[in-house]
């Protein structure tokens, strides 16, 4: 039986998931009706951003199980690369 990370993956090209990463920041902003996450992990440069509707506890410290798609952001007239989360799970 396939799991719902598996049929993700075999559904979507682009799609990449890490497993077992430590989370070193953890921001929260209100977006309109949103909350925008946005999270910085060990041993990466690269922000992993991520909506939703509540806010959540903090997750600095945490080790999280995360899929999500690469990005470009426009920022300022600069691109920067950002990571779409898709689906986070505390490991």
């Amino acid at each position: 039986m396939k799991s719902p990370v598996d049929s993700l993956l075999n559904n979507h090209e682009k799609l990449i998931h890490s497993e077992g990463v430590k989370v070193t920041s953890h921001t929260q902003r209100d977006d309109g009706d949103w909350v925008l996450h946005t999270l910085m992990i060990e041993a990466c440069d690269v922000p992993f951003k991520f909506k939703r509707k509540k806010r959540y506890k903090s997750l600095k410290g945490a080790k999280v199980n995360m899929t999500y798609y690469p990005g470009i952001e426009t920022v300022a007239g600069f691109e920067i690369e950002v990571m779409k989360v898709v689906r986070i799970k505390l490991y």
